[in-house]
């Protein structure tokens, strides 16, 4: 049977927490420094602090320390990677090789000291997009590779098919980074902002300009290089089948009610394709969650949505008009009056509207504009300021749905626990009490007390059942309690209760122990790259294609003469390669520049 992870980002420990909570097996978390993100960086305090939380429920923590490292930070790496060691997270991310060098010898020594160490994982800003890159992270001590985001479901699975002894870990929700991760330069080149240390600029999410050769502007101000959110969700059992281990969420600047959203979505599907195949797959932590709301993929932070490469190669995986999140849509307005109660507008559709809502529009310039309801009153909305460009047949859609976001952020919003059956008994003036996990009937622990054992002058049965089920508080739940239905003796209520505690605390003792590996590949810090030193991006995404000028598949013969370059709206310039035998679009320095 083959377990399966759902993996979230954490921005921190209530982000970590709430991920947990409402369904994951895994987060995935920065510390304060070293990680992809310099903007979610945590104390090894508050990840020690989500490593007891998480691995009561036997899930994991993974931190991320995979930045390139100036020899001059190596002291300091090497400190991290023990304090992270020490505090038993699960696994580390890596992208420098020599950073992965030094976190295998400090796992040797602890090795030696009998000591539990963490996995070592390959970033995806490794660039892992082939089997021969896999193997060659594997041989470097990697348990795990996070494949690029631009990977096919069949070419996991022939990757799977090549390296069946290798976790594949893929990304199935959230932001995609027009090149491919770890091989994008635009933002150091351009900002002295460095990608490959958590600085990026986003130079992908700007305005462009496409030139053609005799600078003719063939577009003007648009998000040419912006691409939708992932989101795989249907995808996921063909990902499973594929070979996949460990389904990961992008996000480790999103909000905790984006996480709560996102997971709750993914976690009710993955337990679907459970519920059809049990003999098959498994999830990989414990416990179930009862949701106080319904989970709601377009009412959170997107671009609009693509599968990307998944399903092969299609068109419509940018988005042009903006960089921002559009939403969900709405319905389209209808009418728009100015009266003396002030301006308003119908909206045609189904959706109901809170006093608040952020809306937005394409107005009649291309650009996406938002603006927010001050009241509404059914599907007659009053906005704070009505936009000039609205009338009535714009399609509209929310970015921030008010009631939505309240749910989202009471703390009851989910409620994880782990089932458990009980076993209680007596015999010879002893009390037993024994619990297993309800799904599985796999023994957790049992404990004893001695008592004075008395014939009950009335029924018993229902008082223990009643006692021993106040799980109230715990992790734990229980409806059941396997007893004989004629017990015989007398418990009071106090003794049941301190039975139960008794219980707890040693269930407690046996699950903080989070299960580590002890194990390691032997390091060869040997592994394939390409050469990418005279490129700033190199991309699966094609504006040649997405504009429909690609006669390799079926497009029409371009009308400009190349090559192409990208304008920003500051007069930097960059150059479009066309690597049509690799399907690839490179951008590379302007050389007029």
């Amino acid at each position: 049977m083959r377990s399966l992870e759902l993996l979230a980002p954490a921005k921190n420990l209530e982000t970590g927490m709430a991920a947990i909570t409402h369904g994951v097996d895994a987060v995935y978390i920065g510390a304060e420094r070293f990680g992809a993100r310099a903007a979610a960086g945590n104390s090894i305090d508050d990840i020690a602090t989500l490593c007891t939380f998480a691995h009561q429920y036997n899930a994991k923590v993974f931190v991320t320390v995979n930045t390139l490292v100036r020899n001059e930070e190596k002291p300091t790496v090497e400190k991290l990677l023990r304090e992270l060691c020490e505090i038993g997270v699960d696994a580390i991310l890596f992208q420098d090789m020599s950073v992965l060098a030094m976190f295998h010898g400090i796992v040797n020594e602890r090795t030696e000291q009998c000591l539990p160490s963490p996995k070592a994982h390959a970033s995806t800003q490794t660039d892992n997009r082939t089997a021969d890159k896999v193997r060659a992270m594997h041989k470097a001590g990697c348990e795990r590779v996070v494949l690029a985001r631009e990977l096919s479901v069949k070419e996991i699975a022939d990757i799977h098919r090549q390296c069946p002894d290798v976790e594949l870990e893929v990304f199935v929700h959230g932001a995609l980074c027009v090149s491919y991760s770890g091989l994008c330069y635009a933002s150091e080149r351009c900002f002295g902002r460095s990608a490959n240390r958590g600085e990026c600029a986003q130079v992908c999410r700007m305005k462009f300009s496409l030139l053609d050769a005799d600078d003719n502007v063939l577009i003007k101000d648009r998000y040419l290089l912006s691409l939708k959110d992932l989101c795989l969700i249907d995808s996921l059992e063909d990902l499973i089948e594929a070979g996949a281990v460990s389904f990961k969420i992008e996000g480790r600047l999103k909000d905790v009610a984006y996480v709560k959203n996102v997971v709750a979505a993914y976690s009710q599907r993955l337990n679907e394709i459970i519920k059809r195949n049990p003999e098959k797959y498994c999830r990989a932590s414990l416990g179930t969650v009862k949701y106080n709301f319904t989970p709601s993929l377009d009412k959170t932070f997107n671009r609009g949505y693509t599968t990307y490469f998944a399903n092969g190669r299609t068109a419509n995986i940018s988005s042009l008009n903006t960089p921002k999140a559009m939403g969900e849509f709405v319905g389209k307005v209808k009418e728009i009056r100015n009266d003396r109660r002030g301006a308003s507008f119908n909206v045609a559709g189904t959706a109901t509207f809170s006093n608040g809502d952020g809306l937005c529009f394409i107005n009649p310039d291309g650009n996406l504009e938002g603006f927010r309801v001050n009241k509404a009153e059914g599907n007659r909305l009053f906005p704070l300021r009505m936009p000039q460009g609205l009338k009535a047949g714009t399609p509209l859609y929310r970015n921030n749905d008010i009631s939505f976001e309240k749910q989202l952020m009471r703390q009851d919003s989910a409620v994880r626990t782990i089932p458990i059956k009980l076993h209680f008994s007596a015999e010879s003036d002893i009390i037993s009490l024994s619990a297993y996990l309800a799904d599985t009937d796999t023994h957790l622990c049992t404990v004893t007390h001695p008592f004075e054992l008395q014939t009950a002058q009335t029924p018993q049965h229902d008082n223990i059942v009643r006692q021993l089920t106040k799980l109230g508080g715990t992790i734990y739940s229980s409806d059941k309690v396997i007893m004989d239905n004629d017990f015989p003796y007398f418990i009071p209520s106090s003794v049941l209760s301190l039975l139960r505690h008794k219980l707890l605390e040693n269930i407690s003792l046996n699950t903080e122990q989070p299960s580590l590996n002890t194990e390691h590949s032997s390091l060869n810090t040997e592994h394939s790259s390409l050469n990418t030193e005279h490129y700033l991006m190199q991309c699966r995404f094609c504006l040649r294609y997405s504009l429909g000028f690609c006669t390799k598949h079926g497009g029409r013969k371009p009308e400009w003469r190349e090559p192409l370059r990208l304008r920003l709206g500051d007069g930097k310039m960059f150059a479009l390669e066309f690597d049509c035998t690799h399907c690839q679009m490179n951008l590379l320095p302007f050389k007029g520049q």
